[in-house]
């Protein structure tokens, strides 16, 4: 079969040089696993971690990949919940469970807390993601997708609308009437952020770059901010202000949804109410923010980390999707033979708003 291969890190960023698409061998089927066709895969950030081999050197040669939808062609003997034929997608957070084992954290159904958790596509390997022709996956780490539910926007959900549903829900724990600030309104994890928070009856802040805001209002935000422009902070508290005349609730924000890291780390702090709360995923813009403790102690505010969630969390968002509650938000679509001007795309992130897929080229 084909797959998008790399064999070494990039240093520049040149992912032209370094990712080939080169023929390997058809995965067979172990006792628990499920081999299936992809159909559609997509794009997320630590793929480009995974080519710089930074902030941890993945396993070469590499297959990348956290993300695919497919039909099942094949299973072990043991598989008991999946047929050939099923449509599935990918639940990229492995844990115990993935392999018939267990431990303190994934008893209490915390695989998110897994000493031994990986993400497939990332830390997997060598030779073991999603960006093939053919995929396998132990029988814990795929989901049937729903009949309202394409191919395309089951692989656009499979990581950033867990990780969004981990983060606002399972983390965060929104209600009804809370002020959410959702940063990047316009990436795959903002476009569902918005969403989950309106389907909490939040009231939504979202922030992205000036192209970007219309589409931010479209996806449920009730306001939006340039987050560019140097003030960007002062319009949130405004807002905010603007919010609790209509509430009666103190002004500030309840929870600052955040990947970007870096660059906005402190002003979001400065938003925050007392006992606000941030829980962050990721750090595009850099892992290194300048904190200013005192929001943080003055203010009793609480900094929650988040990574993937639950397999029950992502059942969750697909059941949503398949409801029309919320929907999947997609920028384009490449072939594997154009991946290296797909991660450019991301990488750049100006006009992207939602999901970049990519799909084998004999799809």
């Amino acid at each position: 079969m084909k797959a998008l291969v790399y064999e070494e890190f990039t240093r520049d960023d040149d992912f032209k040089k370094i990712l080939k698409i080169k023929d390997i061998d058809d995965p067979k089927p172990k006792p628990d696993e499920v081999i299936f066709k992809v159909n559609v895969t997509s794009l997320n950030y630590n793929d480009i971690w995974g080519m710089r081999g930074n902030p941890v050197p993945v396993p070469l040669p590499h297959i990348s990949g956290s993300d695919a939808a497919g039909e099942v062609i094949a299973i072990g003997d043991q598989v008991t919940h999946f047929k050939i034929g099923d449509r599935v997608a990918a639940y990229p957070n492995m844990s115990c469970r993935s392999f018939g084992g267990t431990c303190e954290a994934c008893s209490d159904d915390r695989e998110y807390d897994c000493e031994n958790r990986i993400v497939w596509g990332f830390l997997t390997g060598p030779l073991w993601g999603g960006f093939c022709e053919v995929a396998h996956l132990p029988e814990y780490n795929l989901v049937k997708i729903p009949d309202n539910v394409s191919f395309d926007a089951a692989a656009s959900a499979s990581m950033t609308l867990l990780t969004s549903c981990h983060m606002l829900v399972g983390r965060a724990k929104i209600h009804s009437g809370q002020t959410v600030l959702i940063m990047g309104g316009g990436s795959g994890l903002g476009s569902f952020g918005i969403q989950i928070a309106k389907l909490f009856n939040c009231k939504v802040i979202a922030t992205a770059s000036q192209s970007k805001l219309e589409k931010c209002k479209k996806l449920g935000a009730d306001y939006v901010v340039d987050h560019r422009k140097p003030n960007w902070h002062k319009q949130v508290r405004m807002i905010s202000k603007e919010i609790s005349k209509e509430t009666g609730r103190a002004p500030g924000v309840d929870v600052s949804f955040d990947h970007i890291g870096q660059t906005h780390w402190n002003n979001q702090l400065t938003v925050l109410k007392n006992g606000g709360t941030l829980v962050t995923c990721g750090a595009t813009t850099g892992f290194l923010p300048q904190i200013d403790l005192r929001h943080i102690f003055y203010k009793g505010i609480n900094i929650l980390g988040s990574t993937t969630g639950t397999k029950a969390e992502l059942e969750q968002g697909f059941d949503w999707m398949n409801q029309g509650k919320i929907k999947a938000t997609i920028d384009s679509i490449w072939t594997f033979e154009q991946a290296h001007e797909a991660h450019t795309k991301m990488l750049k992130g100006n006009e992207l708003f939602g999901k970049i897929l990519m799909k084998p080229d004999s799809v």
